[in-house]
């Protein structure tokens, strides 16, 4: 039998609670332990606050990260749900040599070169949006705009009400395709939205739309276990979500003569 991957978490907010009740409902991974900013359920067990009856991710507060916790817990990867200090509490288990996943969507310019700087140690794949689907859709949407590079592209993001800012994702789509995101992003704003992106590719006789929903944000946890999967085993370097499928597009569309 295959041995599982130890896996430890950092984050257990809303989305890191999802993200750990994935990871224990894949019989691949075990989820070794969860690191949480406060001390609200000091060393609980996720697998319990989440309904399940035996122990799994033991919970620590950031101030159990101490010289040796990750000797005394190795893991095999990290994923990293948490916000942009994160960063700065795993870097010995980076400099060990332990894969890293960042699906944190903002980070500071100083947080962020700390992440970059561990890439010299360790496979790090970084991706502010790690859903599956929405990196098939950049990947795409970059081969369709090498296609028919004179049509004009549209992009729509439709997101719940309480988001104040344009969809960073919205603006990463923009960014790879060359486009403004001022003048070429639609937002709009309604209840009962998780989040939905949509790319539209416009001609004289023809449209083309691209789209994705994220019906749940167990998505974010998918793509996250993809990401394990994808860089476990790959030398020290910066990986994100897009090279990896990029590279899967490459090695499996056929080629017609």
């Amino acid at each position: 039998m295959k041995k599982r991957l130890n896996i430890g978490l950092f984050g257990f907010g809303k989305t890191g609670k999802i993200v750990a009740n994935e990871l224990l409902n894949n019989d691949k991974i075990c989820l070794q332990w969860v690191v949480r900013k406060t001390n609200n359920d000091y060393h609980k067990y996720a697998s319990h606050l989440l309904g399940y009856e035996y122990n799994a991710g033991k919970i620590h507060s950031i101030d159990d990260i101490a010289d040796d916790f990750f000797i005394n817990n190795p893991v095999e990867a990290i994923i990293d749900f948490s916000n942009s200090s994160g960063v700065n509490l795993y870097k010995k288990a980076a400099y060990a040599g332990t894969p890293i996943i960042s699906a944190i969507s903002n980070y500071n310019p100083h947080d962020m070169d700390v992440l970059q700087s561990l890439s010299k140690f360790a496979p790090v794949l970084y991706s502010p949006n790690i859903t599956l689907g929405i990196n098939v859709l950049i990947v795409a949407a970059q081969i369709l705009q090498k296609v028919i590079p004179q049509a004009d592209i549209e992009i729509i993001e439709e997101h719940f009400r309480e988001k104040p800012d344009i969809s960073g994702t919205a603006k990463k789509i923009a960014t790879v395709l060359g486009l403004s995101a001022d003048k070429h992003i639609n937002s709009i704003r309604v209840g009962g939205i998780v989040g939905r992106h949509e790319i539209i590719f416009g001609m004289q006789n023809q449209t083309i739309r691209l789209s994705h929903e994220s019906i749940n944000r167990a998505a974010f946890a998918q793509g996250a276990l993809f990401a394990v999967r994808s860089i476990i085993g790959k030398p020290a370097g910066i990986y994100t979500m897009e090279n990896i499928i990029a590279e899967m597009f490459r090695n499996n569309i056929p080629i017609y003569l």
